[in-house]
């Protein structure tokens, strides 16, 4: 999970850029970074940490141009050093940044091909890096010296026929504009939109619609899997299919959990979403307990304050804030180590003990994954004096690894693969576990005006939509994620142009 963002202005973009990350930072707290384009030369300043702690205002007065593009990252296998920080760059063909939000399933193909066939040298780990050169040596295999978008297209297309997996992508090529792609599955989300100034029209292209909401752009719509959209610097918008058979399988994980609430993927509103979530898991309470002595809902915050409040008003149950969030620490699922989770979530939250003593208390929490948040918040509950304590997940139960850029850890990490309910509710400590159903999740996000027929709920089901995983690949990946091979470095920032600090 990364955010991404691309803007083509009529002034300087750096503190748009800056504030859309702001915007965009729930999906990636590892690294930050930007880069802009201006007469013909880069200006890129990333590092490791929040946007707010990589850019600083000699950062900002540097970053100078009317293009740019920015990216959030957190990592999903292998290191989280600054050297892994994006957007990343190549020079040839014309000079070319990437940012990119997702997990290539064929990268140690596309490793061996860039090196033995397009004569190309990546540098890190990082997938990110691959597709970055693969869309570098398409693009450069049409041979002009100014790129049109019939040629930006073409390159496109000929990743979407060379990389597997899921991907939402932005681009920039220096001095000619700016290009942002989908995967031919949709799977990770993509938008773009504009807005009016007195200088004419700017467009933005971005991991999520809040960015644009927030900045000021109109939304236009969602690219469809497999579509690029083409921006050159002088404002002219081109969209195109680049891929052959596309069909919309966006990941069901980022309505979950992921995705802001004030957010619409592919049509969807993720608020929206979330409060069918909470009608669901109620009518699945009433159906299986129907005379529960449920006294209080209360929410873990904050992303499943929504369900939990749809849940309490269709069981006509009080919804109360029982825990207090201190803001400054960290989203605990995407920390890289388990010891780093573990010891923020008694940082992080602080019961209120006249919520809970002597009654039956429902937490809600939007997916349970390690188990390590749920069972430490559910023996607060107890320490504040609640006399039983029952936990219900706003998403079913998590038994399979993510593939595509998501960090859903390896399978022997998830507390639910190769368990029972029962089992799970025994190690978190809870009176009583219920999981949303499957079929129930998939009408919640699915059911709203805009239908969509096929999400990608591989972490649920171990169906993955691309058809390229098979446990060869799930053994690789589990060592490349087992958290005791994560080597967190601190790292330096990494720049191009005319500083370094």
């Amino acid at each position: 999970m990364c955010g991404i963002v691309g803007i083509v202005g009529k002034s300087n973009v750096n503190q748009a850029l800056y504030d859309a990350l702001t915007v965009l930072q729930h999906r990636g707290q590892d690294a930050a970074g930007i880069v802009t384009s201006h007469n013909g030369r880069l200006f890129l300043r990333k590092d490791n940490g929040l946007v707010r702690d990589v850019f600083h205002q000699r950062h900002m007065q540097r970053l100078v141009g009317h293009v740019g593009i920015g990216h959030v990252r957190y990592p999903t296998a292998g290191s989280s050093t600054s050297a892994e920080a994006q957007p990343f760059y190549v020079n040839s063909p014309y000079g070319i940044t990437l940012a990119h939000n997702g997990n290539l399933t064929n990268v140690e193909q596309l490793a061996k091909e860039i090196y033995e066939s397009d004569l190309r040298h990546v540098n890190t780990n990082s997938d990110s890096e691959v597709l970055l050169n693969v869309f570098a040596h398409e693009l450069a295999q049409r041979g002009k010296l100014q790129p049109t978008e019939e040629d930006v297209f073409a390159a496109v297309t000929d990743v979407h026929n060379r990389c597997r997996g899921g991907y939402a992508v932005v681009a920039m090529i220096t001095g000619y504009g700016i290009v942002g792609f989908r995967d031919p599955n949709g799977i990770r989300p993509i938008v773009f939109g504009q807005r009016h100034t007195d200088e004419g029209v700017e467009y933005m292209i971005a991991s999520e619609s809040v960015s644009l909401d927030v900045l000021g752009f109109t939304l236009i719509r969602d690219l469809a899997p497999g579509e690029a959209v083409y921006i050159t610097e002088d404002g002219q918008l081109h969209t195109r299919q680049c891929a052959v058979n596309p069909q919309l399988t966006p990941c069901i994980f980022e309505h979950v959990y992921l995705a802001r609430p004030d957010s619409i993927i592919d049509g969807v509103s993720v608020y929206k979403a979330r409060l069918r979530m909470g009608e669901k898991l109620a009518e699945k309470i009433q159906r299986e307990r129907p005379d529960h002595d449920i006294d209080v809902v209360i929410p873990i915050p904050d992303t499943s304050r929504t369900a939990a409040l749809e849940l309490a008003n269709h069981l006509g149950v009080k919804f109360r804030e029982g825990f207090v969030k201190n803001r400054y620490i960290g989203r605990t699922f995407i920390m890289p180590g388990q010891a780093a989770r573990k010891k923020s979530v008694r940082q992080k939250l602080n019961a209120i003990e006249l919520e809970f003593r002597g009654k039956n208390v429902m937490l809600v929490d939007d997916s349970i994954v390690r188990g390590t948040t749920c069972k430490q918040i559910i023996q607060m509950a107890r320490e504040a004096g609640a006399k039983n304590v029952y936990f219900c997940s706003a998403a079913p139960a998590v038994r399979y690894p993510n593939v595509y850029g998501i960090d859903m850890p390896s399978a022997h990490e998830l507390i639910a693969h190769n368990r029972t309910t029962q089992d799970v509710a025994d190690l978190i400590g809870a009176d009583w576990l219920i999981y949303q159903d499957l079929p129930d999740l998939i009408e919640a996000v699915g059911g709203g005006k805009i239908k969509i027929d096929k999400f990608d709920c591989a972490v649920f089901d171990g169906k993955y939509v691309t058809g390229d995983i098979d446990e060869n690949y799930l053994d690789r990946i589990e060592r490349a994620r087992n958290d005791a091979s994560k080597v967190i470095a601190q790292g330096v920032g990494a720049t191009i142009g005319l500083y370094n600090n």
